[in-house]
């Protein structure tokens, strides 16, 4: 009945229903927000990684931050690279284009 009459699904209805009961509020929970960014605070270590050693790999990258105590996955270090503005210098193209 009441959720024809607002024209939403049955299910909405019930769940705020159960909401006000437990809380004596229907306002929606708070929002959860991003998952914090595990590798920020190894930014300066990854840039200087990345800087000291132009043949370091994904692989290898996630080798030493996992020796450090950051496990991560290969996603994560890919994703942050370039966010972060940091690259992978591309050696092998490099010589390709000298020879």
């Amino acid at each position: 009945m009441v959720a024809a009459r607002f024209g939403v699904a049955v299910s909405s209805v019930v769940k705020w229903s159960q909401r006000y009961r437990a809380t004596g509020s229907a306002a929606p929970g708070k929002m959860r927000g991003h998952r914090k960014r595990i590798l920020e605070p190894h930014r300066a270590f990854i840039a200087e990684r990345l800087n000291q050693n132009p043949h370091l790999t994904l692989h290898g990258l996630k080798d030493e931050l996992a020796k450090r105590g950051v496990p991560v996955s290969h996603n994560t270090i890919w994703e942050f690279i370039p966010r972060e503005g940091l690259r992978f210098k591309n050696v092998w193209l490099a010589r390709l284009q000298v020879v």
